[in-house]
C-alpha cells in the first residue's frame, strides 16, 4: 500500500472505530479543511468588496426609546448589520423561521455589539414586535420597526406586493458617509435542487447544528411551538 494511502490527518482515535470509519472519516476530514480554507478565502474576498451606494436617506425608524435615524443606529462603530424580520403587519404571526435564527442571534448580541451594531428591523408596529420578543424570551435584541418609511422596500426585504423577505443588509460608515456593504443575496440567486436558499445559514446554528447528524436537515421546518 502506497504512503499517500497510509497517510492520516491526525492521530487521534475514538473508541472501536473501525479501519474503514477511518478511512472514510479522514476523506471527509479533506474535505472539511478544503471548506474551511474555502470559507475563510470567501470572507476574505466579502471584506475586499469595493463600497456599495450610498444610503438615499437617513432612515427613521420606531425605536424602543422613540424615533431612531439610521446614522444614529451606528452607535460608536463604523458598521451596522440590520436584520429584516418576516413579520408584516397582514402577517397573523411572525415567520417561523425567522424567529427561530432570532432565537439563537438573541444569545450573541452582547457578543457581536463589541465589534458592529446590530438591530432587527419588521414592518409591523413596534408594539407588535416587543409583544412577540417577550414571548420568545428575547432581551437583548434591538428591535425596529419600518412601517413609517421605504427601508423594506429599498433593501429589498419587502416585494413590490407587500410580502415579505428575510435578508441581512450590511453598512458602513465613514467620514460620515453611509454606505451599503453588502446582503445575503443567495435569497435571490438559483437554488441547486433540493435546497433551501440558504442564504442566512451561515450564521444560523440550527442548520449547521443538523448538518453534522447522519440524518440531515430532512425535511425539518423551524416552528413557533412544539406539541
Amino acid at each position: 500500500m502506497s504512503e499517500t494511502a497510509n497517510r492520516t490527518v491526525h492521530d487521534t482515535r475514538f473508541p472501536n472505530e473501525s479501519a474503514d470509519y477511518r478511512a472514510a472519516r479522514d476523506r471527509l476530514l479533506e474535505a472539511e479543511i478544503a471548506l474551511r480554507r474555502e470559507a475563510e478565502a470567501v470572507a476574505a474576498q466579502r471584506r475586499a468588496l469595493p463600497p456599495g451606494g450610498v444610503v438615499p436617506q437617513d432612515y427613521v425608524f420606531d425605536g424602543e426609546n422613540g424615533p431612531v435615524k439610521l446614522s444614529e443606529l451606528f452607535g460608536d462603530k463604523q458598521t451596522l448589520l440590520l436584520y429584516g424580520f418576516m413579520y408584516g403587519p397582514a402577517m397573523e404571526k411572525a415567520c417561523p423561521s425567522c424567529t427561530s435564527f432570532i432565537d439563537a442571534l438573541d444569545g450573541e448580541m452582547r457578543h457581536i455589539r463589541q465589534t458592529a451594531a446590530i438591530a432587527v428591523v419588521a414592518r409591523s408596529p413596534l408594539a407588535r414586535l416587543k409583544a412577540h420578543a417577550a414571548d420568545r424570551g428575547w432581551t437583548d435584541t434591538r428591535l425596529l420597526s419600518s412601517a413609517s418609511n421605504s427601508f423594506h422596500a429599498d433593501y429589498h426585504a419587502e416585494t413590490a406586493e407587500g410580502s415579505q423577505r428575510p435578508i441581512m443588509n450590511v453598512f458602513t460608515r465613514q467620514g460620515g458617509e453611509i454606505r451599503h456593504s453588502w446582503a445575503s443575496e443567495l435569497a435571490f440567486a438559483p437554488m441547486d435542487p433540493g435546497q433551501h436558499p440558504r442564504h442566512i445559514d451561515m450564521f444560523w446554528p440550527l442548520w449547521a447544528t443538523l448538518d453534522l447528524t447522519p440524518q440531515g436537515r430532512g425535511d425539518f421546518n423551524p416552528k413557533l411551538s412544539y406539541d
